[in-house]
């Protein structure tokens, strides 16, 4: 089990140029990648994304890509720029009658007059680029990996909590029907009473109103489903793929087994105990909207 929360930091650095790379990431319902790249790493864009799309299954992934390049850079004249700001003193000066000529710091000093000259990447920076990404990755791994342990250990002790909870509610439930008769008989001889009737019950009758609103309010099959649903999540949570998505999807037959639970039956006993485990399943929930 591994956590969608983590960060890792990878750097690689030659004589020509240092490459550092940061990856955050937090949360997310599927894979979403920001990756802040400069407009000359555009040409690797779709490489850097294939190779996140192979380590990082969800998540919000933002990466950040620094580097400096070490050696000379050469730089070229932004030509129509300088020549259109020539061309424009040159009208100022006839148009004005003024002296003088365009001085050279002047220009130097205009916005993009001078340019980095655009090369292609060479397979040596390429190579780096990737390596600083993967060391990045290893490092974020590790984290996620510490992080999804200390979510595996909160979500099997709010399992444990649960399971606590079920013999009181298997208990409970076997004084169902015995419960049903001694309120149901009860509820007649109050209104044979009240009508002043001379009805007396039908012992047979009444067994087979008994047997069937007991039957209704039966949950050994829940009890039965949330103990199997309990043991597929932990075999779950020991696998390294889809954990999260197959999870939040058990998160959701466990509280629906909870919610059949609380409202078939009126036993106080067993719906306190319900409640409980409905408690200890919405922490579960919060918990593993943070799985991979």
């Amino acid at each position: 089990m591994k956590s969608m929360t983590g960060f890792g930091r990878g750097q690689v650095s030659s004589e020509n140029f240092e490459i550092s790379v940061e990856i955050k990431t937090v949360n997310n319902r599927f894979l979403d990648l920001n990756l802040r790249l400069s407009q000359e790493l555009n040409t690797i864009e779709a490489d850097v994304k294939r190779l996140i799309q192979s380590r990082l299954v969800r998540g919000r992934v933002d990466v950040n890509f620094q580097y400096e390049r070490t050696n000379e850079i050469v730089y070229e004249l932004n030509r129509p720029l300088i020549a259109g700001y020539v061309s424009a003193m040159k009208k100022l000066q006839t148009e004005f009658l003024l002296s003088g000529e365009p001085d050279l710091n002047v220009i130097a000093r205009l916005p993009n007059a001078l340019q980095p000259k655009k090369e292609d990447l060479s397979e040596e920076f390429t190579l780096a680029v990737k390596t600083a990404l993967n060391n990045a990755l290893d490092e974020l791994e590790k984290m996620r990996e510490v992080e999804g342990d200390s979510l595996k250990t909160e979500l099997f002790f709010r399992l444990s909590e649960i399971e606590n909870h079920l013999p009181r509610i298997e208990s409970e439930s076997s004084k169902v029907a015995e419960e049903y008769q001694i309120r149901l008989t009860k509820k007649l001889k109050d209104f044979l009473a009240k009508s002043e009737s001379q009805i007396e019950l039908d012992q047979g009758r009444l067994t087979q109103e008994v047997a069937y609103l007991a039957d209704r309010s039966d949950i050994s099959e829940e009890i039965m489903r949330l103990k199997s649903h309990i043991e597929h999540f932990r075999n779950i949570s020991e696998g390294e793929k889809d954990t999260g998505k197959q999870l939040d999807f058990l998160t959701q037959e466990l509280n629906r087994e909870a919610n059949t639970i609380a409202s078939k039956t009126n036993n106080l006993t067993v719906k306190e105990s319900a409640l409980a485990i409905k408690s200890e399943i919405e922490k579960i929930r919060e918990q593993v909207q943070n799985v991979e």
